[in-house]
């Protein structure tokens, strides 16, 4: 079985949310140690990934991810999903595998991106 970790911010538990059916289906037990990683993090301020925490951490293992199989996902509240397609586009060029578009969830996540979520996690396992 891969080693399987689900890396997330969320403020108001709706990313969080994902990131639970995202483990769920992964059935999960520092970036090099995992052969597949699942980013989290909701849509913020002008549709861009959290500024002060998620960030800066995402920048710094960025270069880590090429040949990674990864998935991203995170909720949102206006606009039209940029942020996950500048998002995907950030880690396709590192090289890593992605293993869908990303999903997201326009505020609290209803069933069908829950199922999106855990079809995500089992695509990473």
């Amino acid at each position: 079985m891969s080693k399987v970790a689900v890396v997330f911010w969320s403020a108001t538990g709706n990313t969080e949310a994902m990131a639970n059916a995202v483990a769920e289906g992964a059935k999960a037990d520092k970036v090099s140690e995992f052969d597949a990683i699942a980013f989290g993090c909701p849509a913020m301020g002008a549709e861009v990934l959290e500024e002060t925490e998620f960030e800066p951490m995402f920048a710094s293992v960025e270069t880590s991810l090429g040949g990674k199989k990864i998935g991203i996902f995170g909720s949102y509240g206006w606009g039209d999903g940029q942020w996950m397609r500048d998002w995907k586009d950030r880690c396709d060029s590192t090289g890593a595998a992605l293993v869908n578009d990303g999903v997201m969830a326009n505020n609290a996540p209803d069933d069908a991106a829950l199922e999106e979520c855990k079809a995500l996690g089992e695509a990473l396992a």
